[in-house]
Order: structure tokens, then C-alpha cells, then sequence
């Protein structure tokens, strides 16, 4: 007896495959998933999973973006995509390949074709029937049925095929949010208090006569805002406004050199990943503190949203938020709207891998657009208010401590990590979420962003448990209760921290055992996939070789949420007057690779962003407000700075697990370890500028 599989996550929660997919008379099948594309080419691959699974050229297959039509997969985050829409969708395009075969027989043979095929669609090989030809006969408002078999061989996925996307993009060929132009379209800018908990207190009418003729300032409570049909005056209008409005501040804000104090003072939920209660063997106890600072998404251009307030309280949104139906509950929720009244389309626009201000900008160009029923509304953000006001990754601060036996190996550990939670996303603990709600006449009141659970991978405790074999651990996470500041997901969340802290200190206890870093880091890791990384970043390195004087090379590891990809990086430092980042060794295991190009794009740039983390990028301020707005203030590695990279894909399972976070931390590891060893002393706060490593020496001297 056959056993018939459950749908996967995403189709479960959207069987019917027209929500999905549809077949068009012309031959072509327009596809509509829920996770949105950001950059990180994800409707290449997918498109590549459904032309395999239909039997189709992959130009016949029309990648639509995620709208009120499609599947609800909340949100497109943690390297879940293919995880979860391609699973979906294989299912859905294997159901669909059915029905059409099956009403291609029924045309034959003359007899009725069946609206729920299980079976009957080829195993392999191209279609032999017309989508075409049948398109009009087949009806997909249907379910999906787990129990339709699936292709067995390949044919696209695991080649690379052509980004669908890029083409538009290297010729500047309209497609971003900023791009759009509806009927009657309108612009708008809001006027952000100049700091934390600010309150308006006049927005500076004497200046509205100054205002260019057809501009209308919008206001509620401490929620500024002007609207016109000529964007340059809206603009104008704006910095008018922005000179005169009165605010009463106050200090609200930590100091920006004592984070680590600000993190630890809690109040606090304490979280214990990992506490197995043994009872470590005698050894020479060792510690260590690590730190980041709080971290901007930095997006390259900022933050966008259109909307139109249609009468009877019906709102139309576009937005590049990585969660439109999230997004559309909240504005909901924010406004007292039936969740049904709020229509949500993603349309791209500059990609953050976490979550940035496109929420926010989206929530701004409703609460203008309410000004002017019936006309859309567009908002863009300025450069200033995106480094200030979108939502940042926290900083953290993590303890270290281990016992080393005397024959070398670990026999114990424990870690504790200090942050604030990393979600603070659209209807987050129950509540929308969204910045502008807390300046309104009645403003809205947020709890501390919080984390995700452990069934999701965590927050602040994400890869805090080591992914070695070691005795005696306990792993604790300290998530701060009340904050100023907001925080939210940046890309791994907490594993960037955690993993660059357990990796630089597995260096310090080879270096007191002296053991190889890599040979130490085998004798603790019995994980066949994990051992072959490791083994091949350091091959590919020639990790024996020695390097000149100021030149180090260093190592970092990790397996992605303990689950997810294996991740080795091997760094070469060059460290003289300043650090630079010569060369990086890359071994990855993902799984089921889809895309090959695809997958080495993904770590490519997770390692690109990761080195530019670990070596300029912190958020300064002062006691009220963010005082890092500009390029120039809050700077990120520079094109000429960027190390060549080389990427191997080492087979693994038979399922994908995701590329897109895997080589932050073993990135920022590596870049760390390499440091030491180019110039014999350890920074353990990030970022590793040249005042770091100088106070370093200094240090221990």
C-alpha cells in the first residue's frame, strides 16, 4: 500500500493551485508565490523548479510578485525560500502536469477528463500535450494532492540558467517601487522628529504660508507630513517645515561607548538553550568577552511605499517588504481596519535581508494618502532617515568560558549572550509594529522587539550552541526588556555575534593547547558534511602554507541555525597601517543545490556584507539621537576594498536548506582569527578597526 506524504508547510496553509499557478491561452503559466524577491534571486530558482516540474521551457514560465491573488507564506526570511516555496511548488507544478495530461487523454479517447487526476502525468521529459491548447478546458480551483508523483530526474534544477530578473536591471529598465507612476499619482515626505521620543509641539504653521502652492501638510499628533502633485516642491516643502516645526526632546539613549553595561542591565527574559548538567573533568579554565555594536541594514537606496485610500476606509498598498500579508494585518490592525479593507502588492525595491523601513514607508504613504481620498500617494525616505530610523540589528555582548583537559581537548562550556530581541516585524508580539503609530494623536505603545522561538531557530541564542562535540555546556540567552532603541532582524540574527565569539575563542583555546586551529576544530566535530567543509576551505586555502610577515590566515565554522548549511571560510589579512581582507575561501554545503550561480551569489554577498560588518560598520549617537546618517558617518566597504572570493559546493543531503545566512559569522570569524595571527594579539569587539587592534597591542603590551 502506498503512503500517501502531507502537503508541504506553505501549500497546506494554500491548497488550492490556482492561487498558485495559472496556464494562459498563449502557453504561458504565470506563477505567484508568497516570499518575495529581494535580490537574492530566488524567482530564478523557483521558476526553475516549476518549468522541471511542468515539463516546460523556462520562458514560458511568468514569475508574478506575491499579491492578495497568491499564497499567504508570511514572511521571506531565515533561508527558508526554496525550503519552503520550492517544496510547494513542486507539488502544485506536478498537480497541475497532471490535470492537463489527464485532460489531454480524456481528448483522445473521448472520454470525460477528470478534474482530480493522482495520476497519468509523464515521470520525466518534456510535456507531450499543449498547455495552449487546453488551457481554457482545465479548471485549477482545485487542491492540491500530496499523492501526484513527482519528476525523478532533474533537468533545470542543479544547472544555471539566466537570472530572470537582471536583465531589466543592468539596463535601468523601470521596475522599483520608486519607479511607479498610477493615475493622479501623488508624493509625499514625512518630517521625522529630530530624536528618540520627541513630541511635536507646533509643526510651524507660520511657515505654512511659505509652503509651494498645492502642497497640504498632513498632521496627527507628532506624525508630520506633507503631500503635492510636483515631487521637487513636496521636497521643498519638507525641509520648510523640517526648519521651523518645535519639538520638546529629552535624553533617552544609552551612551554609545557602553553598550556592553546597557545590555547587561536589564530587566531581562533569560532563555537556557542547552544546560546538560555534567560535571566537567579538572583542566585550565579560560574566558573571554566578545561584542558587536548595533548595526544598520544600510540599503542602497531608501525605502519606499504607494498607497491610495479608496472611500468606504478600502486601502491599496505596494511596498517591498519581505511580508505583505504581515504588512497588510498590521496596517490594519494600526488603523482599526477590517484586515480584509487593506490590499498589500510587492513591487522591488532595494533588498535588505531583514527587515529595513519598507514597512514603515508603506504605513507613511497610507496615513498621507488617508489625507487625499482617492489619489495615490508615493513616499520615499531620505538617506538620513534610513541610517536613523529603520529598524537596526542589536548590538550584543556574549561571555565565554571553557575548561581545557590536559590532554588538550574541551570538557566544558558555557556562554552567555546579552542583546536585544531581533523581531520587531509587523504584528510582532501582537502588535502592528509599524514606526509612524507611535507619533499619532493616540499613539501606539510597543513592547521590546522579542525573538523567535527555538522551533524557528531563535534570536539573540541563534548558533550559540557550538556545532562541536562538547561535554558539560550550558548556553544561555539574556534578552534586554526595555529598549529606546528598536531593533529587528538583520540577516542570521544572532548568529553573526554568536558564531564570530565561539569560533574566535575555539582559536585561542588551539592556540593554549597548542594544537593547528583546523586539527582542533576535527578532533571536536564528528559531522561527516561539517568535517568536509572544514577540510575543504583550508585545501582550498593551501592552509599549511606559510604567509609573509603581516599576513595571517584564519578559520571560521558553523552550521546555519544548527540545521541549515554547512559554512567553512578561510581569510587572508593583511594588516599594516590598516586591515584589509586579501582573499576568502569558501565551502559550502546547502543541500539539494537548485542554482549553482545562484547559491555562490548568495554566500558571495552574505560574505561581502559579513566583512563589511566585522571590519567598519557601527551605528553611533548620542544620548538623544543617531548621529551615523550619512555615507560618510556610517561607512561600508568600498568595491576596491572587497576580497576576491572563491566559492566550493560540497555535496550534501538531498533536500535544500538555504544559501542566503550561512557565511555571515564563519565570515566574520575567519576575518577575526586572520587578524590575530597577522599581528599576535586578539580584538574581540567589532568592529576590527584599526583604533580597535591599536588599543589591542596597547592592551597587551
Amino acid at each position: 500500500m502506498r503512503t500517501v506524504p502531507d502537503l508541504p508547510q506553505s501549500l497546506a496553509a494554500n491548497p488550492v493551485l490556482a492561487r498558485w499557478m495559472r496556464v494562459h491561452a498563449d502557453g504561458t503559466i504565470g506563477v505567484r508565490v508568497g516570499k518575495v524577491e529581494l535580490g537574492q534571486g530566488i524567482a530564478t530558482a523557483l521558476a526553475q523548479i516549476a518549468a522541471d516540474e511542468l515539463g516546460v521551457d523556462i520562458t514560458r514560465i511568468r514569475m508574478l510578485p506575491p499579491g492578495p491573488e497568491g499564497p499567504d507564506e508570511g514572511l521571506t526570511a531565515g533561508s527558508l525560500s526554496i525550503m519552503h516555496s520550492g517544496a510547494a511548488l513542486r507539488i502544485v507544478a506536478a498537480n497541475v502536469r497532471a490535470l492537463f495530461a489527464a485532460a489531454a487523454g480524456a481528448a483522445t479517447s473521448g472520454a470525460p477528463a477528470s478534474g482530480a487526476a493522482t495520476s497519468g502525468a509523464p515521470a520525466s521529459g518534456a510535456a507531450t500535450f499543449s498547455y495552449a491548447d487546453l488551457a481554457g478546458r482545465v479548471d485549477l480551483n482545485v487542491p492540491a494532492d500530496p499523492g501526484v508523483p513527482v519528476r525523478s530526474q532533474p533537468g533545470l534544477v542543479g544547472r544555471d540558467v539566466p537570472r530572470l530578473d537582471l536583465p531589466d536591471k543592468v539596463f535601468g529598465r523601470p521596475r522599483y517601487l520608486p519607479d511607479m507612476r498610477l493615475p493622479g499619482q501623488l508624493f509625499g515626505r514625512v518630517i521625522r522628529p529630530p530624536s528618540r521620543g520627541a513630541r511635536l509641539l507646533t509643526p510651524g504653521e507660520a511657515a505654512a504660508p511659505a509652503l509651494p502652492a498645492g502642497v497640504t501638510l498632513v498632521r496627527d499628533g507628532s506624525f508630520l507630513g506633507v503631500v503635492g502633485a510636483d515631487e521637487a516642491s513636496v521636497v521643498r516643502a519638507a525641509d520648510v517645515l523640517r526648519r521651523s516645526a518645535r519639538w520638546a526632546e529629552h535624553d533617552c539613549l544609552p551612551a554609545d561607548d557602553e553598550l556592553d553595561k546597557f545590555l547587561r542591565a536589564g530587566p531581562h527574559e533569560t532563555v537556557t538553550a542547552v544546560h546538560d548538567g555534567g560535571t566537567a573533568a579538572p583542566g585550565r579554565v579560560l574566558r573571554a568577552t566578545f561584542s558587536r555594536p548595533f548595526l544598520a541594514h544600510a540599503s542602497m537606496a531608501p525605502s519606499c511605499g504607494l498607497a491610495v485610500w479608496h472611500s468606504a476606509h478600502r486601502v491599496e498598498v505596494w511596498s517591498h517588504s519581505q511580508g505583505i500579508f504581515p504588512l497588510g494585518r498590521a496596517i490594519a490592525g494600526a488603523l482599526g481596519l477590517d484586515p480584509g479593507a487593506v490590499r498589500v502588492e510587492h513591487v522591488e525595491h532595494a533588498g535588505c535581508y531583514g527587515h529595513n523601513a519598507a514597512d514603515d514607508a508603506a504605513f507613511d504613504a497610507v496615513l498621507l494618502a488617508r489625507a487625499v481620498p482617492g489619489s495615490p500617494v508615493q513616499v520615499l525616505w531620505s538617506r538620513q532617515d534610513e541610517l536613523s530610523w529603520a529598524p537596526f540589528g542589536s548590538a550584543m555582548t556574549a561571555d565565554v568560558a571553557a575548561t581545557l583537559s590536559p590532554d588538550g581537548t574541551i570538557a566544558s562550556w558555557e556562554y552567555d549572550v546579552y542583546s536585544q530581541g531581533h523581531t520587531a516585524r509587523p504584528g510582532y508580539a501582537g502588535v502592528p509594529g509599524l514606526l509612524a503609530a507611535t507619533l499619532l494623536e493616540h499613539p501606539a505603545d510597543y513592547p521590546a522587539p522579542v525573538d523567535p522561538p527555538a522551533a524557528a531557530g531563535y534570536g539573540s541564542l541563534r548558533n550559540a550552541v557550538p556545532g562541536y562535540h562538547l561535554p558539560a555546556r550550558r548556553i544561555t540567552g539574556h534578552r534586554l526588556l526595555a529598549t529606546p532603541i528598536r531593533s529587528s532582524a538583520m540577516r542570521s540574527l544572532g548568529a553573526f555575534l554568536n558564531v564570530f565569539a565561539i569560533e574566535s575563542f575555539m582559536d585561542e583555546l588551539a592556540a593554549y593547547a597548542g594544537r593547528d586551529p583546523v586539527e582542533f576544530r576535527l578532533a571536536h566535530l564528528s559531522d561527516p558534511r561539517g568535517r568536509r567543509v572544514l577540510t575543504d576551505a583550508a585545501e582550498a586555502a593551501d592552509w599549511a602554507t606559510p604567509r609573509p610577515e603581516g599576513v595571517g590566515l584564519g578559520i571560521g565554522y558553523a552550521r546555519y541555525k544548527g540545521r541549515g548549511a554547512y559554512c567553512a571560510v578561510v581569510a587572508e589579512v593583511q594588516a599594516e597601517t590598516d586591515v584589509r581582507v586579501r582573499r576568502l575561501w569558501i565551502a559550502v554545503d546547502v543541500g539539494q543545490v537548485v542554482s549553482p550561480d545562484g547559491v555562490r551569489n548568495q554566500i558571495e554577498g552574505g560574505a561581502v556584507q559579513a566583512a563589511s560588518w566585522t571590519l567598519v560598520e557601527r551605528v553611533r549617537f548620542d544620548r538623544r539621537r543617531v548621529t551615523s546618517d550619512t555615507w560618510e558617518s556610517y561607512p561600508i566597504l568600498r568595491f576596491s576594498q572587497t576580497p576576491r572570493i572563491d566559492v566550493t559546493l560540497a555535496g550534501g543531503g538531498d533536500k535544500p536548506v538555504g544559501a542566503g545566512e550561512a557565511a555571515q559569522g564563519p565570515t566574520a570569524a575567519a576575518i577575526g582569527n586572520a587578524v590575530a595571527a597577522a599581528v599576535g594579539v586578539r580584538v574581540r569587539d567589532l568592529p576590527l578597526t584599526t583604533e580597535a587592534i591599536v588599543a589591542a597591542i596597547e592592551r597587551d603590551a
